[in-house]
């Protein structure tokens, strides 16, 4: 098994990909099959996301690009800045990881918060694509649920 430890710089061309999807490219430890079949494991700083892009490496110098999965989610347009800032601000207000373009809102498909948003006056779609969320201020994980309570920011959320 090939043992992925650390990310490593662009320029040197990969000797393979690995295509996950977002709650895998938030772990630090996971056993992974790469795209080309070879088993491997990933064994990174805690706290470590993969995005599209970056490269990890092996101690002997095996080298692999991550590849984001594509997944279902659902995705808002607008040009209305005000109602995307609206819809921002209620998904976030639920921990719900969020892709921002400049006019539209991606996050990873959930059928009530689809509602939640039409209630708002947006229509939403689903579709099938690499999701690549905002890290978020503190740097934390990106993904919805994974959510630590004590910030560190002065509050307590209480639910």
């Amino acid at each position: 098994m090939i043992k992925l430890t650390r990310k490593t710089d662009t320029t040197v061309e990969p000797d393979t990909t690995l295509t996950l999807p977002l709650h895998s490219r938030i772990k630090s430890r996971l056993r992974v099959t790469l795209d080309n079949g070879e088993d491997a494991g990933l064994f990174l700083e805690r706290g470590t996301t993969l995005k599209e892009g970056d490269q990890l490496s092996s101690e002997e110098g095996y080298r692999v690009q991550i590849k984001a999965a594509v997944e279902t989610l659902s995705i808002i347009r607008s040009d209305d800045p005000h109602l995307l800032a609206r819809a921002c601000y209620h998904l976030g207000n639920r921990h719900v990881s969020i892709q921002i373009e400049s006019n539209s809102v991606s996050f990873l498909h959930d059928h009530v918060l689809d509602g939640m948003l039409r209630g708002l006056g947006l229509t939403v779609e689903a579709t099938e694509a690499p999701f690549e969320p905002e890290p978020g201020a503190y740097g934390g994980s990106a993904e919805k649920g994974n959510h630590d309570h004590s910030h560190g920011h002065g509050h307590d959320h209480h639910h």
